[in-house]
């Protein structure tokens, strides 16, 4: 379930190119694709209780999300605070940007454990943000997709999914929605 809190707080690595519509991106202005979220944004999220088990029961959360630039926009920094009736989730992502292949790691920590996931790599590309990695759910080897969509000056959409099977089929166990605190 580690996993499943990850992909609220490594959010939107072009965003800011999305929200732009940039052609492809030069490495200098895929540098700043996590300008656009920088500030305070409303959380809103439904998780899958139990992903790849077959069960369809939701829960949802409500909280904050707080994303600061570091090291002048080449690295950020997502603070996640949600709850609701299963509980709460906290934690923090650093998403971290290379020049050389124009993508970013986004690398999530929960509070629970202190211990950071496997990263998930990837950009944005005709205003859609895509990331890929690799983890474990309950000792079997999965894959992770995670997607920013739906974006706008004060509105994004994550979603996260997982496959047991390589990539060839996706199960979405996590979608968050964000809206600016002005």
């Amino acid at each position: 379930m580690q996993r499943l809190s990850t992909m609220c707080l490594l959010r939107c690595s072009g965003l800011f190119a999305a929200l732009f519509a940039l052609s492809p991106a030069t490495a200098q202005e895929a540098q700043h694709d996590f300008d656009f979220e920088f500030g305070n944004w409303k959380t809103e999220v439904r998780r899958l209780a139990e992903p790849l088990s077959g069960k369809q029961e939701w829960v949802t959360y409500s909280g904050t999300t707080v994303v600061r630039p570091l090291l002048g926009g080449r690295s950020n920094v997502a603070e996640l605070a949600i709850e609701g009736a299963s509980g709460r989730m906290a934690g923090v992502s650093l998403r971290l940007y290379d020049p050389a292949t124009k993508q970013w790691s986004l690398n999530y920590a929960s509070l629970r454990n202190g211990a950071l996931t496997a990263p998930l790599v990837g950009g944005f590309r005709d205003g859609r943000g895509e990331f890929h990695g690799r983890d474990e759910l309950d000792g079997r080897a999965i894959r992770v997709r995670f997607v920013i969509s739906e974006v706008t000056r004060d509105s994004a959409r994550f979603e996260q999914a997982f496959s047991a099977d390589d990539g060839r089929t996706w199960e979405v166990n996590w979608i968050a929605t964000d809206t600016r605190i002005r």
